[in-house]
């Protein structure tokens, strides 16, 4: 999971002045049932896999060919089942829909084994961005939660002319290094246990050896209020088990506190991102009325978009992993944001 600390430190200091601009933009959005996908079996297949930048990377297709191209991205501990109820309606209205596996997860893979298996934020975005010139996608509309939200929010930033239309749930996610330093209050930083556990080696160890159970609680904590059995998670929790899994994991987590360094290439785009860029794309953020993953008061990012924007927030429960827990929620978030 991932947020911007120097957001949340403002949310929870109560600096909100951007509050009523944020009320007025936000509207809610009623979920009616939750993710169909839900003691189902169904798999995101037959997978597809392209050689991109440093990886080759698995995705799922559907959708006409020629469709508008959506690239849906998940986080972590996810796959891309968080999309298993969005890319049917999304392919359903005629969009071309790529749901990749990050670096990390499921069938992607590092092309070279001497590699560094960094999990930095920018690294994570020049993937999809590569990917994207690998399929001859000039530009996409991109949505996401968690690391994906984080990802699509930095492409945007970057690359505005790459990004047709943003959707991200949680807001504007994009951090560095530095912010990495700032103190939150005690209750705010009891939210972010597995940040320091993932800083000592015991935390890799013990990331390593019970990966699907640590996996699990954070699935329980981050949605208290999602009833998801035994299939639902068995689908995504086949991903983690990708060997690269935990040292991407744990470097990305490290790389944000300053305990780990990340690559000199990506250093310039680092820089850039430090900066807080304002995103000028159009922009629907979501959040749903019982996420109990750390992220920020909608007030304390309005302005970070100076595009076309409005805030939903999705009631019913609805908690960190919204794309599944509310999938037509999402996917008319991301058919709004794309026909404009």
């Amino acid at each position: 999971m991932t947020t911007s600390l120097v957001l949340l430190r403002r949310s929870f200091l109560g600096k909100a002045a951007l509050g009523l601009a944020a009320t007025q933009l936000t509207s809610i959005v009623p979920a009616f049932a939750q993710s169909a996908s839900t003691g189902s079996t169904r798999r995101l297949e037959p997978l597809k896999s392209i050689e991109a930048g440093s990886l080759r990377i698995g995705y799922y297709e559907a959708g006409p060919a020629d469709g508008a191209p959506v690239i849906l991205l998940h986080g972590w501990p996810y796959d891309i089942h968080m999309f298993v109820d969005v890319a049917p309606q999304l392919a359903a209205a005629g969009f071309r829909v790529i749901v990749p596996y990050l670096r990390g997860y499921g069938t992607t893979c590092f092309l070279s084994a001497d590699t560094p298996r960094n999990g930095q934020q920018s690294a994570v975005a020049v993937d999809i961005i590569a990917l994207m010139d690998a399929l001859k996608i000039p530009s996409a509309t991109v949505a996401g939660c968690d690391w994906g939200a984080r990802t699509a929010c930095i492409m945007a930033a970057l690359w505005p002319e790459r990004v047709k239309a943003l959707v991200s749930v949680s807001g504007y996610l994009i951090g560095s290094q530095e912010a990495g330093k700032a103190p939150l209050p005690p209750q705010a930083e009891l939210q972010w246990w597995y940040q320091y556990y993932f800083a000592t080696e015991r935390g890799r160890a013990g990331y390593e050896k019970n990966r699907h159970d640590f996996a699990k609680l954070i699935w329980q904590l981050a949605s208290p209020k999602w009833n998801f059995d035994a299939a639902t998670f068995e689908r995504s929790a086949v991903a983690f088990e990708n060997p690269d899994h935990v040292a991407i994991t744990v470097h990305n987590y490290r790389w944000r506190l300053g305990l780990a360094d990340g690559e000199a290439k990506y250093q310039a785009l680092e820089n850039r991102l430090a900066q807080a860029p304002v995103i000028g794309v159009p922009t629907i953020t979501l959040e749903g009325d019982a996420n109990g993953a750390p992220h920020p008061e909608p007030s304390a990012y309005a302005k970070k978009f100076s595009g076309r924007y409005a805030h939903r927030l999705v009631s019913g429960g609805i908690g960190h992993n919204l794309p599944q827990e509310a999938p037509e929620a999402f996917a008319k978030a991301v058919i709004d944001v794309a026909r404009g």
